[in-house]
């Protein structure tokens, strides 16, 4: 199967200049808001579950059990939504500098200790 590629309006960034602790923390904050993303649509997702599970449950409202077994796809693609928003920012903030920028900056701060 052949991979559709997408043209891209912005090249990649590439990093040259040597990281200093500004940009470092910029790097691990982002990290941190992705990783907390990443839980929001989990989160999102079990809410999603709950409620479908609420929907179908209900006895006289059997006229919109629908709406639960809708809750349940919507929950799945949120999942998966999510997941996919992760891994393509982590990769992307792990393309943005490379591992040995980060460990000069590490034995820099080591030295100055």
């Amino acid at each position: 199967m052949k991979k559709l590629k997408i043209p891209k309006i912005v090249p990649d960034y590439k990093n040259r200049e040597k990281i200093i602790l500004r940009d470092f923390l910029a790097l691990e904050r982002t990290t941190l808001a992705n990783e907390r993303t990443l839980f929001a649509y989990i989160r999102t997702s079990l809410y999603l579950i709950l409620g479908g599970i609420g929907f179908i449950q209900l006895e006289s409202f059997e006229s919109i059990q629908w709406l639960g077994y809708l809750s349940f796809g919507l929950s799945f693609l949120m999942i998966i939504y999510g997941l996919v928003r992760y891994f393509k920012l982590k990769r992307k903030l792990q393309k943005l500098y490379d591992e040995d920028a980060i460990h000069r900056f590490e034995e820099e701060e080591n030295i100055d200790d």
